[in-house]
């Protein structure tokens, strides 16, 4: 493989340099010539539309069906929840124009859609009877990031998912903001391998708004803080600008209660952080394109013809298996195709070769760790999929030991300051806001999450005062 195909930087030396080769490299995303905007490569796509799968058989079991929403907003419709709209104003981008006709009133490209659902909304819900309505938009949003971009973590369109869910009483609605962050959280780590903490957003940090927001949030080997999802409880504060009413059972008109809730393709950008290496992508094997390469090898002419056809046997056994596998029989060296699929993460490389044959085997190569063993060719379908099981859990279990090793406790100000620069602090917060941005403007760590359950009072770690609740400080993306 030429210098130039590989991987060049490493993640330990330039970790936003290795990043991007990686992403673009391994063919996950391309940049476009529009600045902030990215294309995703069908290997990209696919890592999204696994995610996707997933998300949506998940969100059945609570009731939700998928809907659509234009991208256009009108600035009218927006203007009913101003304090809303005023968090993403500077975001956004305007259509003036249609042809060469000036539009009257002017039309946002979809920063976040609550706005125009909740108008929806109030049309479409009269009584009881209709409640609850659970509605996810799968979608693009576009917010005008034009400075320090980088492809899944921050663009000016990306892909995402937002639910938007009307109930008759605030438990229900309660009920739901939980129920998807649990959803988010148990997703991220069984199908991405990457560990999560959950908990609540601050005052200071919670979307525009809602009463509450509730998140996870996961620590970047570069020490950074990546907020993963966020579910959000809103109360009566869109229902009531929006007139989203209903006549409860004895005929009396009240106002919904709301929730909304979303992931993004940072997803993906997330793990390509934690489980990439020097040499390209690492995937997790239930979100991986493809699970297995099965490579033939034959350097002799007389032992092409067997090779070849051990090799048509061992991919047809691995997908009778279930496993997603392919045949690279390209007109290439060995060590050209070892490279360029350790390169795009395939979690197992299956060689077959002469000596392979003369004992009944192949060869399997595991990317994560770069282990082989020979394993019987009549035994490879059942064995690579117990082998992708392993390789799945042991990601998650390495990943969890790297960012238990990244949070530390934080009992002092300046015990803060040195855990946050470098990962998560686990310090404990008088809930004052004087402390929480005293410790971004000093630190440049924002309060990321109060972790659900945990920790017992103690002194705030900024100010001294007693009654202080575990918070998790760090420097975010």
């Amino acid at each position: 493989m030429g210098e130039q195909e590989g991987i060049t930087a490493s993640k330990s030396g330039d970790f936003s340099e290795w990043y991007t080769q990686v992403v673009t490299r391994a063919e996950l995303a391309d940049y476009v010539p529009v600045k902030g905007l990215v294309a995703l490569r069908p290997d990209g796509y696919a890592i999204w539309e696994a995610l996707r799968s997933r998300l949506d058989e998940r969100f059945a079991e609570l009731g939700v069906r998928n809907g659509f929403l234009p991208t256009l907003i009108p600035e009218s419709l927006l203007k009913l929840e101003k304090e809303h709209f005023a968090g993403f104003d500077p975001e956004v981008f305007w259509v003036t124009r249609s042809g060469g006709a000036e539009l009257g009133d002017r039309l946002a490209l979809r920063p976040t859609s609550e706005t125009l659902a909740y108008s929806m909304y109030a049309r479409w819900i009269r009584s009881w009877r209709d409640l609850p309505l659970k509605i996810n938009f799968w979608n693009t949003a576009l917010r005008a990031e034009i400075k320090s971009t980088k492809p899944f973590l921050r663009t000016s369109e990306f892909l995402w998912q937002e639910g938007h869910t009307v109930h008759a009483d605030s438990d229900g609605a309660e009920k739901q903001v939980s129920d998807m962050l649990k959803v988010y959280a148990e997703t991220v780590e069984e199908e991405l391998a990457v560990p999560v903490v959950a908990g609540r957003k601050s005052e200071a940090e919670k979307f525009v708004g809602a009463v509450y927001t509730s998140a996870i949030e996961s620590m970047m080997p570069d020490g950074r803080a990546l907020q993963m999802g966020t579910s959000h409880f809103l109360g009566q504060n869109f229902s009531r600008p929006f007139g989203v009413k209903f006549a409860d059972r004895d005929n009396v008109e009240r106002f919904a209660w709301q929730t909304s809730w979303g992931v993004s393709w940072r997803l993906i950008g997330a793990m390509i952080m934690v489980h990439g290496d020097d040499r390209g992508l690492v995937l997790p094997p239930r979100v991986a394109p493809l699970q297995a390469v099965v490579i033939p090898i034959a350097f002799k002419e007389r032992d092409a013809g067997p090779v070849s056809e051990a090799a048509g046997r061992a991919l047809r056994d691995l997908k009778e298996a279930g496993v997603r596998a392919s045949l690279d029989d390209r007109d290439l060296t060995p060590g050209y195709k070892y490279n360029d699929w350790e390169m795009r993460g395939v979690p197992l490389r299956v060689e077959v070769g002469p000596r392979d044959l003369a004992r009944g085997e192949a060869l399997v190569a595991v990317r994560r760790d770069g282990s082989k063993s020979g394993v019987p060719l009549a035994e490879l379908g059942a064995r690579a999929s117990a082998m992708l099981v392993r390789i799945q859990k042991d990601m998650l279990e390495a990943a969890r030991a790297a960012q238990s090793s990244m949070t530390r406790p934080a009992a002092t100000y300046e015990q803060l300051r040195k855990a946050a620069a470098s990962g998560f602090a686990r310090a404990p917060w008088c809930g004052g806001p004087e402390c929480e941005k005293k410790a971004k403007d000093e630190t440049g760590a924002d309060i990321r999450v109060l972790p659900f359950g945990r920790g017992e009072p103690a002194p705030c770690a900024v100010c001294g005062k007693g009654g202080g609740r575990e918070a998790l400080f760090a420097r975010g993306y």
